[in-house]
């Protein structure tokens, strides 16, 4: 081979090894220097209404302590059908509050049981009540501790003389005292056009008589093998219908608002904070907005739901708040868990927990959680503590069930147990749907 030859192959080589060299790098500017790495863009979906703009803060300051990742948050008030909508598309977020049975059965979440850094802050009746029955694993990991119930004006209620109810009938009579003494005032206020507070409705009075019954592990088996010797869903005189017939009660007695089908979650928060509601159905999560709606209202009220069945006790939602699960088929599962990490601290954890008004599942986070903790702490200890139903089929979310009962409050079933019928039908079809 000759000298130029070779030469000009070595120039070659040197031209290949500069090209990779500024390949590996990434391109230049004009001005010369390297462009810099585009970010990982972690998709976190997020369900919880009242959380989104205090996520949106800590995102931005995430984002910019962390230029290597950027986290980008998406918020659906239908958030258990949006993500369906989402799975079968193959539109995968990282990241999510949206926890149901069957996306753990088809493996679309993340096994969390080996983060240890995570749990051994946490205590441990949470991770119990985040654990998959079927499995013995967790495939979401909770921040807070929530409860549900009634909040009530309780400057009203004593101007009133009303005490608490203990069973429907006492409930009905303090509604009906309350219409008759201020007409202007709604007895109790629901925000009946987001679906999800209308859901809850069912799964704390109709799903809370079965809780009720049979207990915490053995309703948690009935609900994901769809056992209706237990569920009774379609039953003469079971829950549901029992049930609707206290909401029909309610709607012909006009102790709810007119507007319950249209009206909003901050229409009821807006009534509630201004006095124009007596009693609202909510969490501990709807305290930050009542109290920013109105500073002053400090008389507030909490207790537990009547139970819809003459006979059993009042119950009331105690149980795990702020899940997050980690999408198995998302892109970027490790930047997802990094986040976490972020909003685990607790610091932020204690922000979080003060601004919900909840407390925080994190045994060394001890937030102010609020003036209703003396009131709550008390209806907690006197009612019958049930959880959220989360072994319910996908194809029936709490939304759906929700929309149901906008039907019923339009009008759009004659009897209480057509109600039920459809209900279970519901619940029938999406449990059986091919997996």
């Amino acid at each position: 081979m000759s000298t130029r030859a070779v030469k000009a192959i070595a120039v070659a080589l040197i031209g290949f090894a500069a090209a990779g060299a500024a390949f590996a790098k990434g391109s230049e500017d004009s001005s010369g220097k390297a462009a810099a790495k585009a970010p990982v863009v972690v998709k976190f979906f997020n369900g919880k209404a009242e959380t989104v703009e205090w996520m949106e803060a800590l995102i931005a300051r995430y984002n910019a302590e962390n230029p290597g990742i950027r986290v980008e948050q998406e918020f659906q008030k239908d958030a258990s059908n949006v993500i369906k909508l989402k799975f079968a598309s193959g539109d995968y977020p990282d990241l999510t509050t949206v926890y149901g049975q069957d996306y753990v059965d088809h493996g679309l979440y993340l096994d969390l049981s080996g983060e240890a850094r995570w749990w051994d802050r946490i205590n441990p009746a949470i991770r119990e009540m985040c654990t998959d029955i079927r499995s013995g694993k967790q495939y979401r990991i909770a921040t807070n501790m929530t409860m549900a119930g009634l909040f009530y004006n309780k400057a009203l209620f004593a101007e009133l003389g009303l005490k608490e109810a203990k069973t429907w009938d006492e409930f009905a009579a303090n509604l009906r005292a309350i219409r008759k003494a201020k007409p202007d005032v709604a007895p109790l206020f629901m925000g009946g056009k987001d679906a999800w507070m209308l859901g809850h409705f069912v799964e704390f009075m109709a799903h809370g008589v079965i809780k009720q019954k049979y207990g915490t592990l053995a309703s948690r088996k009935a609900f994901l093998e769809n056992d209706q010797t237990k569920l009774d869903f379609g039953a003469a005189g079971g829950s549901m219908e029992s049930f609707a017939r206290r909401m029909i009660q309610l709607r012909d007695e006009g102790l709810v608002n007119a507007d319950i089908v249209t009206a909003t979650y901050g229409d009821q928060i807006a009534a509630f904070a201004s006095g124009k509601a007596a009693m609202i159905s909510q969490g501990m999560w709807a305290l930050g907005g009542i109290l920013e709606a109105n500073p002053a209202m400090k008389d507030i009220g909490f207790a537990a739901y009547p139970p819809v069945i003459d006979g059993m006790k009042p119950v009331i939602l105690s149980a795990e708040d702020s899940g997050y699960c980690v999408v198995s088929k998302g892109k970027h599962p490790e930047e997802a868990k990094a986040f976490l990490d972020y909003l685990f601290k607790a610091g932020n954890q204690l922000a979080y927990s003060e601004f919900l008004k909840s407390p925080s599942a994190f045994r060394d986070v001890s937030p102010d959680w609020g003036i209703v903790k003396a009131e709550v702490q008390k209806a907690v200890k006197e009612a019958v503590n049930i959880g959220f139903t989360t072994e319910g089929p996908a194809g029936f979310s709490g939304d759906d069930a929700g929309r149901l009962v906008q039907g019923l409050f339009a009008g759009q079933f004659a009897k209480p147990g057509d109600f039920a019928v459809e209900y279970k039908a519901n619940w029938d079809r999406a449990w059986k749907a091919p997996k």
